[in-house]
């Protein structure tokens, strides 16, 4: 075994490359299909959840929302919460344990991500998170939602593609089975700490994109910012966008074309080795002096 490892080492240290520069391309988009695959998972069992509650359920969920932002609309934002003001908050649009508020649709991207409570980064490396101090995302006179999202992430798209929008561009927000749409009207580039242009405006109903810029420096943020306009069918993606291939049915191509190319390299690798062979030139050279004579 020994022998052999020693006299095939140049093949399996360009087996062994070959192996992690594949890997190190195709993480990125095959941990981007993962993620795409539970976040449209997600967003089925949540739809899923809200068929089965009862009319009774969906009605004071959606009215207490309603309320919730009718009350933030008079306040304005309230960007120091207290501890009982996060527990109410907390409590709005809750279905179950998965913290899932609803999912926000950008066609023109073809990214469809649910929305979780808060921004915190277990939430922002999988998904996208709902600016807990600001109004929730079921619309409404005198309201502002406020979702943000990364940009870059290897294992996931989000909001990286949100730089390219512009205005007019639209986006929906779907929230128990009740979706609005947004259209693009201002962009802004804002430091970290300026909220000057995320107040609610009265009877306006707003809503904005938030995410780290520019690409890899992220000293700034970028505001996408846009106003609700009537939904039409051409703003979203249609159910069956949402709809993933189950990896276990895509990942065994992918590894059998690795190990096809990895099989390969090792059969001309092993095939020029003994075309080199010193023992076999020798043979070759005494045989045709034989034939010679």
């Amino acid at each position: 075994m020994i022998i052999w490892v020693k006299k095939h080492s140049l093949t399996l240290l360009m087996t062994a490359g070959l192996i992690i520069g594949l890997g190190l391309l195709l993480y990125p988009t095959i941990a981007n299909y993962w993620n795409s695959f539970h976040q449209s998972r997600a967003i089925m069992e949540y739809s899923d959840t809200v068929a089965s509650l009862s009319e009774e359920d969906y009605e004071k969920i959606l009215s207490d929302a309603k309320e919730y932002n009718r009350k933030l609309g008079e306040t304005g934002i309230i960007w120091n919460m207290s501890d009982e003001q996060k527990k109410e908050y907390n409590r709005q649009l809750k279905l179950d344990k998965t913290g899932i508020m609803g999912y926000v649709t950008i066609p023109q991207f073809r990214v469809r991500a649910p929305i979780y409570h808060g921004t915190n980064e277990n939430v922002l490396q999988t998904a996208i998170g709902h600016l807990e101090q600001t109004s929730l995302p079921v619309g409404g006179k005198s309201s502002h939602c406020q979702i943000s999202g990364h940009r870059g992430l290897p294992s996931a798209r989000l909001f990286t593609d949100i730089d390219k929008m512009t205005e007019g561009d639209t986006w929906t927000m779907t929230v128990l089975d009740k979706t609005v749409t947004y259209q693009c009207d201002k962009i802004y580039i804002v430091e970290p700490d300026d909220v000057s242009k995320l107040s609610i405006k009265a009877g306006k109903d707003q809503c904005t994109l938030i995410t780290c810029t520019p690409y890899g420096i992220n000293t700034h943020r970028l505001l996408v910012k846009g106003h609700r306009i009537p939904n039409s069918d051409g703003n979203a993606l249609m159910p069956a966008d949402a709809i993933q291939i189950e990896p276990k049915y895509v990942i065994p191509f992918l590894m059998a074309g690795i190990l096809a190319i990895i099989i390969l390299v090792t059969v001309i690798s092993a095939k020029r080795a003994k075309r080199n062979d010193p023992k076999r030139i020798a043979k070759a050279f005494f045989d045709r002096l034989e034939f010679e004579k």
